[in-house]
């Protein structure tokens, strides 16, 4: 690892290396699916891509290189700056990038016990911190329904901070379709709406069964047709004076109320 981290800096991969052109486009969306690949920045996210098997190349700097050691592979193909920050978003690049395979599952866990489903999600950071809250109360999948953003878009990606390798993310442009697959796999599914008829505190008995969440849009929530769709429409109390709350923190509370729920049922009692 010391000899590769010495190399000359004539014997680096710039910009105009093919292998470095090629990965630049991957930060166009037509160009990840023309490819089947996309780029995941930073050590969380290569670490994780790296445990998932779904890496293609890594390129880093040498000063990323260094910092990151074992985290981001033991043979990362290293690049100058200037190539670095062409594989890059970000103003400060993390000097880290991997090249991976699309994440796309074909369906929900037939086991699943907790889904996401964020619908029409708009907003690539939106979508990585709805991922990564999924992901930490230990949802089984994500499935982003409708006229979703793409999840291996960069804000995306650095969003989930290294969860959209955790869990399935599968996309699903007929909402209808992917609602009436989840009730088929025996799921409760739920919409959180401000207007619900049944208050999330008066939930328990109901969440403490297989469950898939419903999340509208950032801007308009879940269109009528959606909710119509669910079994039961639940409203999050607030007691103070906020009129709302927004998607990710919305997401944050069901979920974790989904999963306080769902593992204490699971837990054997002090009897047992």
């Amino acid at each position: 690892m010391t000899d590769h981290l010495e190399r000359p800096a004539d014997a680096l991969f710039t910009e105009r290396t093919p292998r470095v052109v090629s990965a630049s486009k991957l930060l166009r969306a037509a160009a990840r699916r023309k490819a089947g690949r996309f780029l995941a920045e930073g050590a969380n996210a290569v670490e994780s891509a790296l445990e998932t098997g779904v890496v293609v190349e890594v390129f880093a700097t040498v000063e990323g290189a260094r910092r990151y050691g074992g985290r981001v592979g033991d043979d990362p193909t290293l690049v100058t700056d200037r190539a670095m920050r062409s594989l890059s978003e970000t103003v400060t690049p993390p000097g880290v990038v991997a090249v991976c395979r699309l994440l796309d599952a074909e369906s929900v866990p037939n086991d699943a016990r907790l889904v996401s489903v964020p619908v029409d999600i708009a907003d690539p950071g939106n979508a990585g911190t709805l991922v990564r809250v999924s992901d930490a109360v230990g949802a089984d999948a994500v499935v982003l329904a409708g006229e979703a953003v793409d999840p291996h878009n960069g804000k995306c990606v650095r969003a989930s901070a290294g969860s959209i390798f955790h869990l399935p993310i599968v996309r699903s442009r007929d909402t209808a379709a992917a609602i009436g697959d989840l009730h088929m796999r025996g799921l409760t599914v739920l919409a959180a709406a401000g207007d619900g008829e049944i208050d999330l505190d008066d939930a328990d008995d109901l969440l403490a069964r297989p469950t898939a969440w419903l999340f509208g849009n950032e801007a308009h929530g879940l269109t009528a047709d959606v909710q119509a769709l669910a079994d039961h429409r639940v409203r999050i109390p607030i007691r103070g004076r906020a009129e709302s709350l927004n998607l990710a923190t919305a997401a944050s509370i069901c979920l974790y109320a989904s999963s306080r729920a769902l593992h204490r049922g699971s837990s054997p009692g002090p009897d047992a």
